[in-house]
């Protein structure tokens, strides 16, 4: 039997009554007691008469607030899945249909953003874990946060995107949140996060400040204090993007933070697992403001390692991709230092350190140091 406009108002007015939508039925449930109800169709966004849908998304939004313990594998197994039948409902929803996006849609999407992904990350000894060897704990509750982040992201990327009405929900509190949750162990959840903070930075003019000085802060609480954050790589991916978006001549605070944060971040244990695109912010730098080659080389010559040869290789590494940008009259202001520690990396008894500074990289070096 198909349900008239009236019916489903009655059903969404119903003070005690929750809306799932799956592909067979229009469900709902009274005080936790799931009921079905067989002769009602699905209620689907899409089917439901355009003036409305916002209304029925905003109930949605609201049901989607629910969060379930997935800890326990065999507890609420209905509920989860209609959840998750929703979530991708409005994950679809957001990225074909217009009209939705009313003011009142943004407090509500904020809030079930919220409720799903703000949680209290579990303990983690980094005394027994080991990111290159142990496997990263993944997240049990992923087949709903992954369609809320995707729905997430979605809505920011949306032609009819607010920044304006947004910034009284997205704010500075709601970016420290999520700011927090990088260190997550499940690299999923990394990825994603990633993605939503670069939208909600190239989105939100007055939050890149303190997104910036945030990311500040997690770096120096990271090398001087806990040498433990897992998100260290996927921030450095994001702050390569923000560097080449800066405008010349530099900012004093950009390139302190070079200097006081960037640098410093070398003299980690775990430098393999970011070194990539630490390496990688430091050659924007570069490539930005050649002035800066002088105290980056001597920053790296300081904090070269002298008992780890497999950090030595990465210095040397980043050293190549220093001299492929380097220009010669910044390159005369440091041979001398740079060139007595390619000496020293030479005679290394370790072979592949050895190996790695006769590289075509050292003679281009020579030629260009003889040549000036």
């Amino acid at each position: 039997m198909r349900v008239g406009t009236e019916m489903i108002k009655c059903y969404l007015s119903h003070a005690s009554l929750k809306v799932i939508s799956t592909p067979a039925f229009f469900y709902y449930w009274f005080q936790g007691s799931v009921q079905i109800s067989s002769h009602v169709i699905a209620l689907f966004l899409p089917y439901v008469p355009a003036p409305e849908q916002p209304e029925l998304f905003l109930k949605k939004l609201q049901q989607c607030c629910t969060v379930f313990d997935f800890m326990d594998t065999l507890s609420d197994l209905k509920m989860k899945e209609y959840k998750r039948s929703t979530l991708n409902e409005l994950v679809d929803y957001v990225t074909v249909s217009r009209g939705y996006l009313t003011e009142q849609a943004y407090p509500e999407v904020v809030k079930m953003v919220s409720y799903n992904i703000f949680r209290t990350l579990p303990p983690s000894d980094s005394n027994e874990f080991d990111p290159e060897e142990d496997e990263p704990t993944l997240e049990a509750s992923w087949p709903h946060l992954q369609l809320v982040y995707e729905f997430f992201i979605r809505f920011l990327e949306s032609q009819e995107f607010q920044p304006s009405i947004a910034k009284k929900y997205i704010d500075q509190k709601f970016v420290l949140q999520l700011l927090e949750l990088f260190d997550s162990e499940d690299p999923r959840e990394r990825d994603y996060l990633k993605t939503v903070l670069h939208r909600i930075y190239g989105k939100f003019l007055g939050l890149r400040a303190f997104i910036r000085k945030q990311i500040n802060n997690i770096f120096l609480r990271f090398v001087y204090e806990t040498e433990h954050f897992n998100g260290v790589a996927e921030l450095l991916e994001i702050l390569g993007s923000i560097i080449n978006g800066f405008a010349l001549p530099l900012k004093a605070e950009h390139k302190q933070f070079l200097v006081k944060v960037l640098i410093p971040l070398h003299t980690v244990r775990s430098l393999s697992l970011f070194h990539a695109q630490l390496a990688y912010c430091i050659v924007q730098f570069l490539e930005k403001d050649p002035a800066l080659t002088e105290p980056v080389i001597r920053g790296l010559l300081k904090f070269w390692p002298k008992t780890c040869s497999q950090k030595e290789v990465m210095y040397l590494g980043e050293l190549e991709e220093i001299l492929d940008v380097i220009e010669p009259t910044q390159f005369v202001k440091i041979q001398e230092p740079l060139f007595k520690q390619i000496s020293r990396c030479v005679s290394s008894p370790h072979f592949q350190v050895s190996q790695s500074t006769q590289s075509q990289y050292i003679y281009d070096c020579l030629l260009c140091s003889l040549l000036l």
